[in-house]
């Protein structure tokens, strides 16, 4: 596990996954990450939670994990992320 990635998807989520969500799989698991410093409580459901986590997977860099990093700093200490 690393800092930044998709969280561990469940058994439920990936019977769920379509062949394009498969990319999720790819990138390793993390404790914070891009839908979780993006999507918001009023607005959150699978298809925004994995399709945040492909984009992840498929634009790794060091600058996105650095920038998602100082996102969860506001995002946790105010209260505005997901659940």
């Amino acid at each position: 596990m690393s800092l930044v990635g998709p969280r561990p998807p469940t058994v439920r989520e990936v019977l769920r996954y379509d062949e394009r969500h498969l990319a999720r799989l790819a990138a390793t698991p993390g404790i914070t990450g891009l839908w979780q410093v993006t999507l918001r409580r009023e607005r959150h459901d699978f298809a925004d939670m994995v399709g945040l986590d492909v984009r992840y997977a498929e634009e790794m860099s060091f600058w996105l994990d650095l920038k998602i990093l100082l996102k969860t700093i506001p995002t946790v200490l105010g209260g505005k992320g997901s659940y």
